[in-house]
């Protein structure tokens, strides 16, 4: 109703909430109390804060934490539902990439972030009521989205997610899998460099000591998608699983998207003014039906450091196998080498 003048959902929500927060402030501050969004008082020039406003701010805090929690702060009409479908995996196959870009539909709504409930046992104890409240407010006709990537990898995630929802429709993305690793490999690299801390060489740790592909390497194990495939498949058809092209996905997104609309039963709205490509970043950018556009984190198309030749030829050869009996599993093939 309010996508012709620019105004989505959310705002709406985030505004209303502000309303609500303003509205205790204001009557903190008629109550003759300093209002609890000014936690200092001016003392010979410098700010402190005193027991009596800490108390204020963790009172008012504590209560629309309370709101919020408890559903009491939204906009009439939408309540937090279990997600009706999720992004499994893959890790550096462009999970983030393709939940930003489904996030564009007016009939979709995403959690912010990564949940890891089903991967994590200690969020898993939690229970599906406190999962539901993770999810953000949506309407009847929207469909909420979960993305966490490990879940593909664990052992325990398609028992725990059927138990869930039998019906739930799930998205897999894949890449190439020694690009994967590569990727992968890169990603923690830099993480590592930015703190300081060594880290070695990728041929050292996806090359063991005699010459072989070390399988004890987290990033080569992952790229097994064949034998993560199989757990999955003993708990959900074919049917309820969309496989994404991530290199499609990457070079040009818009027919993999109009497929992934079809899966999950959408009125397709996603269109080439939604996607664009960005020649200085070289990569696609996305602009919502209100007008506002938006890139993804710097992180995102990261060049790769430079990997020995030798290296890429045995973990092509070693995937060679894998990627035959992925192909025979899922009835499809991928341009892979």
């Amino acid at each position: 109703m309010f996508e012709g003048i620019g105004i989505t959902r959310s705002k709406i929500f985030v505004a209303l909430a502000g309303f609500s927060v303003l509205t205790l402030v204001f009557l903190f501050y008629f109550s003759g109390i300093q209002s609890p969004l000014c936690f200092t008082t001016t003392v010979s020039g410098s700010h402190i804060s005193t027991p009596r406003q800490h108390r204020l701010q963790y009172q008012v805090q504590s209560y629309v934490e309370e709101l919020q929690e408890n559903d009491a702060i939204h906009v009439r009409g939408t309540r937090r539902r279990l997600p009706q479908a999720l992004i499994i995996g893959v890790r550096k196959a462009g999970t983030r990439a393709l939940l930003a870009m489904l996030n564009i539909h007016p009939h979709i709504t995403i959690a912010a972030n990564e949940i890891h409930f089903f991967d994590e046992d200690e969020n898993y104890t939690h229970g599906l009521d406190w999962y539901r409240r993770q999810m953000p407010h949506s309407y009847p006709n929207q469909l909420t989205i979960e993305k966490s990537p490990a879940y593909f990898i664990t052992d325990e995630v398609p028992e725990r997610i059927y138990a869930m929802n039998s019906t739930v429709k799930l998205l897999l993305i894949v890449r190439e899998p020694t690009e994967r690793v590569v990727s992968d490999y890169t990603q923690v690299h830099l993480s590592k460099i930015r703190r300081n801390k060594t880290h070695e060489q990728f041929e050292r740790l996806a090359i063991n000591d005699y010459g072989e592909i070390n399988t004890k390497y987290k990033a080569v194990r992952i790229s097994m998608y064949y034998r993560h495939m199989l757990k999955w498949l003993e708990y959900f058809s074919l049917e309820q699983i969309h496989i994404v092209d991530g290199d499609t996905l990457i070079a040009n997104p818009l027919p993999e998207l109009k497929k992934v609309e079809t899966f999950l039963q959408l009125e397709p709205r996603i269109t080439e003014t939604n996607v664009f490509f960005n020649k200085t970043r070289g990569f696609y950018c996305l602009r919502n039906f209100a007008g506002t556009t938006k890139c993804l984190a710097e992180s995102k198309g990261r060049p790769h450091p430079v990997v020995q030749q030798d290296a890429i030829d045995k973990l092509h050869a070693f995937y060679r196998p894998y990627n035959e009996q992925f192909y025979k599993l899922i009835g499809r093939r991928f341009n892979w080498p």
